[in-house]
């Protein structure tokens, strides 16, 4: 037996029409229409009042006040009394003084109008709300890939500009949750090479008591890296969230000075040299901490990458109302596509799984000196080698 098909009622296709355009569509249209039909109505009164007024004038035989026509009206007042009211209309004689008819086609037609024209300011007006509020459940849910700039279609409002801000929005946040995730995957590589060590290390000491001493040599430099990488994590991770701490006057002549010293000890090892040109030095408002060690990381980022034998160049002093310093080594350089890249956690050169990477320590040193309205930049020296420039509002 076949069942057939039920009919929808009317208050299933009224519900589905008014949850299929949403509710701010009824509420514009409602409320343009009513804008539109109060106006209408406003009017169809105002011309009420003057037709009753003027069949009152004349039923009392008072002449109405009207202002004087212009001279070029004079030969139409020489017409006769019925000049253009046409014939007579047959059986349906003219209304009575002071009975007023409705015009009922006119009144409809504008009726039918006014909710075009409502119905067409709503549906501009929610289009395109709709369609950022399916793009805000699509972000919910995870999905960063949506665009909606393009279904806009040719308008050129504010509500254009919100959805470009949306695809910018999106946009951004999908490269965050991507660094999170690199991040996140070159921080467990990261320690997973020391931990390694130190099982090796442990295993060694295990088969061969008599090198006890190496192993714990070993394990005491892999506890320390493990240590440094866990530090450095966590100070990226306040200054990520804004805690940078409280701001002093920092003497930026004794903090480099100190900075520098440690450099040349670390350098006698392989024999690279330091060499510190001060100019005018003066005082800067930041976190003493945090400023030295985001140079510390400069510094010894040039140390490691140059070679045995060769020279870190340090400058400072101030330059108007700023006060700049740069560390320029005699490395390898960076690739121009790279500069700007180096300042990433953990960035390396050519996609490399391990080794030649930057760690954190531009990283950090970065997100300190924006923190502290300075600025970093890195470039190419002509002689080779890479230069880094820090500049510091004074």
């Amino acid at each position: 037996m076949v069942v057939p098909a039920s009919r929808p009622s009317i208050g299933k296709v009224i519900s589905y029409c008014v949850n299929s355009v949403g509710r701010l569509f009824w509420k514009f249209f409602l409320f343009v229409w009513l804008a539109q039909l109060a106006g209408i109505l406003g009017v169809g009164l105002v011309f009420w009042l003057e037709h009753r007024r003027a069949d009152q004038m004349v039923e009392s035989g008072r002449a109405m006040s009207l202002p004087e026509p212009p001279p070029h009206f004079d030969a139409l007042r020489r017409l006769p009394p019925d000049f253009g009211r046409g014939p007579p209309q047959g059986d349906h004689p003219a209304p009575p003084p002071g009975e007023f008819r409705i015009p009922f086609v006119p009144a409809l037609a504008t009726l039918l109008a006014s909710l075009a024209c409502a119905f067409a300011l709503a549906w501009y007006f929610a289009k395109p709300i709709r369609i950022l509020r399916e793009a805000f459940d699509a972000a919910a849910e995870g999905d960063l890939d949506v665009r909606i700039g393009q279904r806009m279609g040719g308008r050129d409002d504010e509500l254009v500009d919100l959805a470009r801000d949306f695809d910018h929005m999106t946009e951004r946040l999908r490269v965050l949750m991507e660094g999170q995730k690199n991040l996140l995957h070159d921080v467990s590589h990261e320690i997973r090479s020391p931990l390694a060590r130190l099982q090796a290390a442990i295993g060694l000491a295990r088969q061969q008591p008599s090198r006890m001493g190496d192993s714990l040599d070993r394990i005491e430099r892999e506890g320390e890296r493990i240590n440094q990488l866990v530090g450095e994590l966590l100070t990226l991770s306040r200054l990520e969230a804004g805690v940078i701490g409280a701001f002093e006057n920092v003497d930026m002549g004794e903090l480099l000075v100190g900075i520098v010293e440690d450099a040349r000890f670390e350098g006698v090892v392989r024999g690279v040299e330091i060499d510190f040109v001060a100019g005018e030095m003066v005082e800067v408002r930041a976190n003493a901490e945090l400023l030295h060690r985001a140079i510390e990381n400069i510094v010894r980022n040039a140390l490691r990458f140059s070679p045995e034998g060769g020279k870190v160049v340090v400058k400072a002093g101030r330059e108007g109302g700023f006060f700049a310093f740069s560390i320029t080594d005699q490395g390898p350089g960076v690739p121009e596509a790279d500069l700007e890249a180096i300042f990433a956690p953990f960035f390396r050169e050519g996609g490399q799984v391990s080794g030649g990477g930057y760690g954190l320590g531009l990283a950090i040193a970065k997100r300190v000196l924006v923190a502290i309205n300075g600025s970093i930049v890195a470039s190419n020296g002509e002689a080779g080698g890479l230069v880094v420039k820090v500049i510091l509002r004074v």
